[in-house]
């Protein structure tokens, strides 16, 4: 019996419009707020200038022991207390943290969100910070990060974000920091980082129900207390790419699987190709049926799945490829993956294939931007890259008419197949001699 399958084609982009955007000034800080009219749970979001982009080179991963110590007490109540207060209004504080911001939010029903954005800012101004607290915090994370290291992925992708930006750098540094760098890190740290980032008044983020929620009443509760100049944030970070390609190897003894890592750097968020190359990082290896998919996982059985695409922070960008092979087929796959890049570097995209893209990229915003913690997230976008209001609705009409030419051209400017820096974490011993004879660069072993 012969099994065919046909892979069908792309359904239509569902409309979508995103909500109204408002923006004020209140209490000395700035409010960004989406009306959800008759939405009946509202999120009330504090992003501040505080992000991993923050930290100090050898202070790795202070931003997120701070986020796991913003509930171990406030100056008002203990950690069982305020404990006790949140989960009385049946809520959570949610913390997070990119390159560019630090968050922290809650949603609630519309008619407690005032009393939660009260707890949200006595946990955020004026935390506890108990020394015994911070130290118990720092260890779990850094526990935490040793379980995670032990796995394959994290050292390759330490290594390859190191050779991108330079270990020198902050941004040439896991964002979460490793280890050694949590581990290393002393109450001090957190409490100047503390002071220095998280008392500026930052920006209010709001999605709700607007005709039922004071917006006055919570940017006074927020940035009352508040105080600090806005930081600079600095211009776009220059990274070029290499004038070569190269393979690092990271030895992993007895390892069945090899950990692939392959990079370069590539343009900050606010570039005018972001839209193309967003389009061309899907048909390339950002989506199930990408190029890189199809090839390694369904023609070749070299993998369960790979993946590559551009990603991009405020100040700079990267792309890249991940996935795990069988040890036996490493060379090969890198080979092929490669090849990928460089024939669609060479060649560009189909429309076929580009169409597929924008349907999905397109009819993802109406599927992802439902909820109100989703439209706060998107708010928090237009804060950090500085977008006008009309940018999701934009977006969308961007993607659908993006053309054959504009994603070619995205990918022959911003794909770089000679400049990749290849990570391969995996059994030296076994596999060395085969990424020597492919030929792809030169082989270099990685010193921890």
């Amino acid at each position: 019996m012969t099994l065919i399958a046909t892979r069908p084609g792309p359904g239509a982009a569902r409309p979508y419009r995103f909500p109204q955007v408002v923006r004020r000034s209140a209490a000395g800080g700035q409010v960004v707020a989406a009306h959800l009219p008759g939405q009946n749970l509202a999120v009330a979001l504090l992003l501040l200038d505080g992000g991993a982009g923050r930290e100090p080179v050898g202070k790795e991963g202070l931003g997120g022991v701070l986020a796991k110590a913003l509930e171990e007490g406030t100056a008002q109540r203990d950690a069982t207390a305020y404990a006790l207060a949140i989960e009385a209004l049946g809520t959570e504080l949610v913390t997070g943290l990119d390159w560019d911001s630090f968050q922290v939010s809650v949603q609630v029903p519309v008619d407690r969100l005032s009393a939660a954005v009260e707890l949200l800012a006595e946990a955020v101004r004026t935390p506890k910070l108990d020394p015994a607290d911070v130290r118990r915090v720092r260890d779990d994370e850094a526990t935490a990060l040793r379980m995670d290291w032990a796995n394959p992925g994290p050292r390759a992708d330490a290594v390859l974000r190191a050779d991108l930006f330079g270990a020198d750098n902050r941004w040439g540094r896991p964002m979460y920091g490793d280890p050694e760098s949590v581990a290393g890190l002393d109450v001090d740290d957190v409490t100047v980082f503390h002071s220095e980032w998280f008392i500026r008044p930052g920006t209010l983020i709001v999605a709700g129900d607007l005709d039922r929620i004071d917006l006055d009443a919570l940017a006074a509760t927020v940035f009352t207390g508040a105080g600090g100049a806005a930081a600079d944030r600095g211009g776009p970070i220059e990274a070029p790419v290499s004038d070569r390609r190269r393979i690092i190897l990271v030895d992993r003894p007895g390892s069945v699987q090899s950990t692939l890592r392959l990079g370069h750097p590539s343009p900050h968020r606010a570039h005018p190709d972001h839209v193309p190359m967003t389009l061309a990082g899907t048909v390339l290896g950002g989506a199930f049926t990408s190029r890189l998919n199809h090839l390694i996982r369904e023609v070749r059985g070299y993998t369960y799945g790979i993946r590559g695409d551009f990603a991009s922070s405020r100040r700079f960008g990267r792309f890249a490829i991940s996935s795990g092979v069988q040890t036996a087929v490493t060379a090969p796959a890198l080979v092929e993956a490669v090849g990928e890049v460089s024939r669609t570097q060479l060649t560009g995209v189909t429309e076929d294939e580009l169409a597929v893209a924008r349907s999905w990229r397109a009819g993802q915003l109406s599927v992802e931007l439902q909820s109100p913690r989703a439209i706060a997230s998107a708010l928090t976008t237009l804060v950090v890259h500085d977008l006008p209001d009309d940018y999701h609705a934009q977006l969308r009409e961007a993607l659908l008419a993006a053309t054959v030419e504009e994603v070619s051209a995205a990918a022959a400017a911003h794909l770089h197949p000679e400049s990749l820096t290849l990570v391969v974490e995996g059994d030296s011993a076994v596999i060395r001699d085969e990424l020597v004879a492919a030929g792809l660069g030169d082989v270099v072993d990685h010193r921890s």
